[in-house]
């Protein structure tokens, strides 16, 4: 999506966004509206690690470079909260009650029940809050590792609160929109089940995979790295994310995890059996329902 100086302008979504936290989701955001011009006219970058502040004024993404939260709340529409999950009460404590009647708050939290639960004590009846989750991302972080497409055709999911703004929700949902978004909404329980499944049981494995290969015996440890096939390879890759993001995600989704994780335990010790006593057809029905699922997310442009 880039501006057409032959077509009308299009209003921007916001008046001043400010984004805190920018990373990898938060930088991207920026960099898409600086590509675009149509998220908002003003860009306030927050970030507490002065040297991320200097790169991120290096890089040129946002209007204003700041540390100070509760400033930039001040003077945003809307706030959009790009943090690790454990942090996201911590700082909306100090955000809301800067924000001005009217604004709207939101996050990219990639757990919703916790993050809601976190920042529902600083909720105010003048301000919005509509709960996201933008489902992109790659293994790096940093004001560095964003790009203006990293939301293209991938799914952001929105959250609906038993008192929320639809009117909020929508300039939210367009915003995403306008990111290159496809957009979906759901309850905070459903999405962090779904997610249990689709993303944050992925990543405990990768990294309970990655672990085991280390704790091999030297010498086999070190022809796992020599001879790391494809498979090994894209585990490594999804092992390589943040670490404190992902300790917070499993933290905060921890019912929805342990739910997932027990039920595909089950299945691996069903294909473990099926392997033990030579149950072909057992094997090639998992095997084909992966092959299915796979073509499946092709067709559906998310692979």
């Amino acid at each position: 999506m880039s501006a057409d100086s032959s077509s009308p302008a299009i209003e921007p979504c916001f008046d001043t966004l400010a984004v805190i936290g920018p990373g990898l989701i938060g930088s991207s955001v920026l960099r898409r509206a600086r590509q675009t011009g149509t998220l908002a006219r003003r860009l306030i970058a927050v970030e507490i690690d002065p040297a991320f502040r200097e790169r991120v004024t290096t890089l040129g993404i946002a209007d204003e470079v700041t540390g100070d939260v509760a400033w930039a709340a001040s003077e945003a529409d809307c706030v959009m909260l790009c943090v690790p999950v454990g942090a996201m009460g911590e700082v909306a404590a100090t955000a809301l009650p800067a924000m001005r009647p009217g604004a709207i708050l939101t996050d990219t939290g990639s757990t919703k029940m916790s993050v809601i639960d976190a920042i529902r004590p600083f909720l105010r009846p003048d301000v919005a809050y509509v709960p996201a989750h933008p489902m992109a991302g790659t293994e790096y972080s940093g004001p560095d590792a964003g790009f203006a497409t990293l939301f293209e055709n991938r799914w952001c999911l929105l959250t609906t609160l038993a008192d929320a703004d639809e009117k909020a929700l929508e300039r939210v949902t367009e915003l995403w929109r306008r990111c290159g978004a496809r957009t979906k909404t759901m309850t905070p329980e459903h999405h962090d089940r779904v997610c249990a499944i689709v993303s944050h049981l992925p990543h405990l494995l990768a990294f309970t995979i990655c672990g085991t290969a280390d704790d091999l015996a030297d010498e086999t440890r070190s022809e796992v790295l020599d001879f790391a096939a494809s498979g090994f390879r894209d585990f490594t890759r999804i092992a390589a994310s943040d670490p404190v993001m992902w300790r917070d995600v499993f933290l905060s989704n921890r019912d929805a995890i342990l739910e997932m994780l027990a039920r595909f335990t089950e299945d691996a010790q069903a294909m473990a059996r099926a392997i033990r006593w030579g149950d072909e057809s057992y094997i090639v029905d998992k095997i084909e329902r992966g092959r299915s699922i796979r073509r499946s997310l092709i067709e559906n442009k998310q692979a």
